[in-house]
């Protein structure tokens, strides 16, 4: 059934002109297709679609939203746009300039949630348009999307290194506009996961091979899952450096407090899973990017068991302090032999981050 669904290339990235040129790029190649844009206006919450083709602009309407932010932008109109432009039955393929800073990770479980809710559409790619000449700073740096002036809410709080290097982890194709030095190379070749294409101008974006379908919904949320319990790929030689940390352990509570600013800073790029024995059945995520750090609630362990693995992701020389410090976290032989891998406590001080501790617990059968 998908080989008859129009297959539609998704353009993403977090700056205008590498997505344009991406995007322009895949249109001239491709002169059967139909090119939908999405803009969103985050100060007069107005939504702003493009659609158009070899024949010129056949569309350009603005939309107003109450929540003028990129997920509510894709449940409302991108996802519901694709298939109608799909069912038209009147191109051969689609090509869709995300918003800036969407990650095409929502776009492609929207479609996979909807089944056959959308039967004419299929996602046959996924590309990441980046600056080549920022690329180290985007996917490592400290800045905010904010102070970058890009299209996001007030309240937005998120860190460009961890949108771009989020999308990046999804991708399919990476394009640095502009190209790639060693340094940018090696730092995509660590985030991704094998097989992507890694492109140094927008010259290099093969459109018939992307419309066959590099996109394997399955693989990419496999790569990118919180909880990965397969070995990684092995590292090139080369300035960038993977830490694979891993352990059946917990972190200690307190002792991860006290060192959660060392872990999670840096120009790292840092995410996986961690349990405490406090809350012994569930999955703690760890996000991290840039020197900001994100930990929440993810689900429950699988009959697996709980892990701790953290994989990180730098240029620096800190791999080997990171890895103690990491490790110093770990309950010790002593303090597992006294009190057990599952404790029963009334707080553990992560309670703004993860919930109450007492939902957690688990009694042993007496």
């Amino acid at each position: 059934m998908n080989a008859a669904r129009v297959p539609a290339i998704l353009v993403s990235g977090i700056a205008e002109e590498p997505m344009a040129a991406a995007t322009i790029a895949l249109q001239w190649d491709l002169p059967s297709a139909v090119v939908v844009r999405h803009e969103v206006d985050p100060e007069r919450e107005v939504l702003t679609r493009t659609v158009s083709d070899i024949t010129g602009t056949l569309e350009e309407v603005e939309i107003d939203v109450d929540h003028a932010c990129v997920s509510c932008a894709i449940r409302n109109d991108v996802v519901p746009t694709l298939e109608r432009l799909a069912a038209a039955g009147r191109w051969g393929a689609i090509v869709a300039h995300l918003p800036i800073t969407a990650d095409p990770v929502q776009v492609c479980r929207a479609v996979a949630m909807v089944g056959e809710g959308a039967p004419h559409l299929r996602i046959a790619a996924t590309v990441v348009a980046l600056d080549g000449d920022s690329l180290v700073d985007d996917l490592l740096g400290q800045d905010r999307l904010l102070d970058r002036g890009l299209p996001v809410r007030e309240d937005d709080d998120a860190g460009v290194a961890e949108t771009a290097s989020a999308m990046v982890e999804y991708a399919d194709v990476v394009v640095a506009v502009g190209g790639l030095d060693a340094a940018g190379r090696e730092l995509l070749d660590a985030l991704t996961r094998p097989g992507v294409r890694l492109a140094q101008s927008v010259g290099e974006l093969d459109a018939a091979t992307l419309l066959a379908g590099v996109h394997l919904f399955e693989y990419s949320e496999k790569w990118v899952a919180v909880v990965r319990r397969e070995p990684l790929p092995v590292p090139t030689a080369g300035d960038a450096w993977v830490l694979d940390f891993r352990s059946e352990r917990p972190f200690h509570p307190d002792r991860l407090q006290r060192t959660i600013e060392v872990l999670g800073g840096g120009p790292r790029r840092s995410r996986g899973c961690f349990w405490l024995p406090s809350r012994p059945s569930q999955v703690c995520q760890w996000d991290g990017a840039g020197g900001m750090l994100s930990i929440g609630p993810c689900d429950h362990w699988d009959e697996h068991g709980p892990l701790t693995r953290i994989v990180v992701v730098g240029l620096d020389d800190g791999r080997d302090e990171l890895a103690e410090a990491f490790r110093s976290c770990l309950l010790t032989d002593r303090e597992l032999a006294e009190r057990g891998p599952y404790w029963e406590v009334l707080d553990d001080g992560f309670e703004p981050w993860l919930g109450p501790v007492r939902q957690w617990v688990i009694r042993e059968a007496s």
